[in-house]
């Protein structure tokens, strides 16, 4: 009997997880997180070290990105191996790898192949550049992504050098856009009675989160430079010094610079001819910043933000991680969501952002132990312990 969670959204679906690092188990968590049976293929203890799945199976990164799954082994380069993937493949909605393009080709986990067994299958594949062209065979890696796709150009402070963002939001990106392209093919899936290859990469995944910085040198022809703190293209948004501190605020408009200027009580700002307009405010940025700072630093952050927000001007805090997690909206909406885990106790990772008004809170698993699962799959697809047995004396799980 598989295991199913029919009364989450997504667990009628089985998904087959052969991703690695980050990026694919990314995607697959999505699935995971709202219900999906996904069993997590990894190779056997005496093939690798763990080091490719996102660090150390117990530390902090690792609990995080594979919660929700189940974990077998199986040696996928064994004919024994991949003939068990190939069974498993023929009852399975999805499978999503995040091998460079031709590896899948040799491990005999291409599309083709596994449409051969199953012609509904859908194949996620997340790659570092794409599954064809020049840099096709090229390994990925999110910060390569972040230079390549423009993003380290446009971050951080004018003439500093290109800078990177704090976390692998290519990664991350392509991880989301795989995990779209899947509900989609799902979907098409209910039509046409047929499965497809979706595939996405970390460079394309960059550029689209590029969004309207590149759609200024698409359809402008600009081509945006650093702005630091300072928004691209609107004003007064930024970091602004307060008494106590940092602040962010975003008043850009005629209506809130108002509100703003009402607050700070500052009617020489409003009756400054080079702010009188939000154009001219832009090209003044440099001077009306100093000018708000020295309201700015006045009062403290808390206070200012408190004003700010009664005047319905958008402001807020910069917190260190520590100081989100205490945020009582933050907890309010249950950002770290609670998880048992067998050897490190009452743990918590970070929720999935997704509020469903007609589906159940999900209770989240611990990341499984490699292979913690091997025997209750292998039954499940009509194995026997002695098939088991000597799958195991062999080397095949």
């Amino acid at each position: 009997m598989f295991e199913k969670k029919h009364s989450l959204p997504l667990g009628r679906f089985t998904v087959l997880d052969l991703t690695r690092v980050r990026a694919g188990p990314t995607a697959v968590r999505q699935l995971a997180d709202w219900g999906a049976n996904v069993i997590k293929i990894e190779s056997p203890g005496y093939m690798d070290t763990e080091g490719g799945m996102g660090g150390t199976r117990h530390g902090p990164d690792f609990q995080n990105i594979h919660r929700n799954k189940r974990s077998m082994t199986l040696n996928l380069k064994d004919p024994k191996g991949h003939a068990i993937l190939m069974r498993m493949v023929e009852q399975a909605d999805v499978v999503a790898e995040n091998f460079r393009p031709d590896v899948k080709k040799r491990l005999g986990v291409d599309y083709d192949s596994l449409a051969s067994r199953n012609r509904r299958i859908i194949l996620a594949s997340v790659s570092g550049f794409g599954q064809d062209g020049p840099y096709a065979g090229r390994p990925g890696f999110d910060q390569v992504a972040q230079g390549m796709g423009g993003l380290m150009s446009i971050t951080g402070l004018p003439g500093q050098g290109p800078v990177r963002v704090g976390v692998p939001i290519a990664d991350l990106a392509a991880g989301m856009y795989a995990a779209i392209g899947i509900l989609i093919a799902l979907l098409q899936r209910e039509e046409t009675g047929r499965g497809q290859w979706i595939h996405t990469s970390l460079l394309q995944a960059q550029i689209a989160m590029l969004d309207f910085q590149a759609a200024r040198w698409l359809i402008a022809g600009d081509v945006p430079p650093q702005a630091g703190n300072n928004h691209p293209t609107s004003t007064p948004t930024g970091v602004f010094k307060t008494a106590d501190g940092h602040m962010n605020l975003a008043s850009a408009g005629e209506i809130m610079w108002q509100r703003l200027c009402t607050v700070l009580e500052a009617d020489l700002l409003v009756e400054d001819p080079d702010f009188a307009t939000e154009k001219l405010r832009f090209k003044n940025r440099d001077r009306l910043n100093d000018a708000l700072a020295e309201y700015l630093s006045k009062r403290t952050s808390a206070e200012w933000i408190e004003a700010l927000n009664e005047a319905g001007v958008p402001c807020g805090p910069i917190y260190d991680i520590e100081e989100v997690f205490s945020d009582p909206q933050v907890q309010h909406l249950g950002m770290a969501a609670p998880v048992s885990h067998p050897a490190l106790g009452n743990i918590e990772v970070v929720n999935n952002p997704i509020t469903m008004s007609e589906s159940p809170e999900v209770a989240y698993t611990a990341t499984p132990e490699r292979g913690e699962h091997t025997e209750k799959v292998l039954s499940e697809y009509g194995y026997s312990p002695e098939e088991i047995e000597s799958f195991r004396g062999d080397g095949t799980i």
